[in-house]
């Protein structure tokens, strides 16, 4: 059975790019566009591992991230946070929340993508 990744971003072109290589890896991907949506679909999807922007509307990634690791009932679910802010703070707060990675954007499509089949392999 494939692993199951929902990307969680607000920018177009990010989610089209992302949702394209992860399906050419064999994942099966959803997209949710903020982060009300995104919490809504860890309970209906059910996913591995989420790509997490972090500057989004409603609820930024470090809240979904705080609201996921929260419950007991994610405490499988991988989480890599993917964002413009790059500064080591940032960083630091990303970690120490529950991400399991984060890449700053622009980030190699490739590394990206070694970093999540590594996770899912763990």
């Amino acid at each position: 059975m494939s692993k199951k990744i929902l990307i969680v971003d607000d920018e177009p072109n990010i989610v089209i790019s992302l949702e394209f290589l992860m399906k050419k890896e064999g994942f099966e991907v959803a997209v949710a566009n903020d982060g009300d949506e995104a919490l809504a679909m860890v309970g209906s999807f059910s996913p591995d591992l989420l790509l997490l922007d972090v500057m989004m509307p409603k609820k930024s990634g470090y809240e979904v991230c705080e609201a996921l690791r929260a419950d007991p009932a994610n405490a499988g679910l991988h989480v890599v946070m993917l964002t413009a802010k790059g500064r080591d703070t940032e960083m630091a707060k990303g970690l120490a929340i529950g991400a399991d990675a984060y890449f700053t954007k622009p980030f190699s499509t490739k590394e990206l993508v070694e970093k999540v089949k590594a996770i899912l392999a763990a």
